[in-house]
């Protein structure tokens, strides 16, 4: 009977500490987790004077200029305009690409004066996107990423990714998923 009691005794404590640990360890967790998602804001850019930002593919990062073909072969270099610049990457295989393709198109029509707009594809043939753009009469302009060397760079691991660049080259917006051209306007406003 004694050796049952100081048994039940032993497990309750083993239990105690145990419990203890597994709350030790899942508030260490959650404060990593939390000093994580702090370091990684993507909240809005702040500008002023002392602003300077490194480069980088998040928002509030700086992006570092890339050069792509264009559908016609001549090298366009994106990043170090002085205009606002609207990348958005894509695939012709891709069904939410496909879908805001004419929004997006609209919008480059109607913005191209006042911003730069590039729709790159990433790692189809230049045939494949030429036909593609010309059977829905799409007119934007499009470059080509065809080894996916621009696209892992901006760490593009989802299709259509849409990047928005201040004139000053800051990320200030960025979205995985399909966007609508109001969703566009609206990132222009906040600029």
């Amino acid at each position: 009977m004694l050796a049952n009691k100081l048994e039940n005794r032993v497990y309750r404590g083993y239990y105690r500490v145990r419990k203890r640990f597994l709350l030790i360890a899942m508030l260490l967790i959650v404060a990593v987790a939390g000093l994580w998602y702090i370091g990684a804001d993507t909240g809005p850019v702040k500008k002023g004077p002392k602003a300077v930002a490194e480069n980088g593919v998040i928002v509030g990062k700086r992006v570092a200029g890339f050069t792509l073909p264009d559908l016609e072969g001549k090298q366009i270099t994106v990043g170090q305009s002085g205009k606002i610049t609207v990348i958005n990457f894509w695939a012709t295989w891709c069904p939410p690409c496909r879908e805001e393709m004419p929004e997006l198109n609209q919008f480059a029509r109607k913005y191209h004066q006042s911003l730069l707009f590039y729709a790159v594809n990433i790692q189809e043939p230049s045939s494949t996107v030429s036909e593609f753009l010309k059977q829905n009469n799409y007119t934007m302009p499009t470059l080509l990423d065809s080894d996916g060397t621009v696209a892992k760079h901006f760490r593009i691991s989802a299709i259509p990714t849409t990047i928005v660049i201040d004139e000053e080259g800051l990320i200030t917006y960025r979205k995985s998923g399909a966007m609508t051209m109001s969703e566009l306007e609206e990132v222009l406003k906040g600029l």
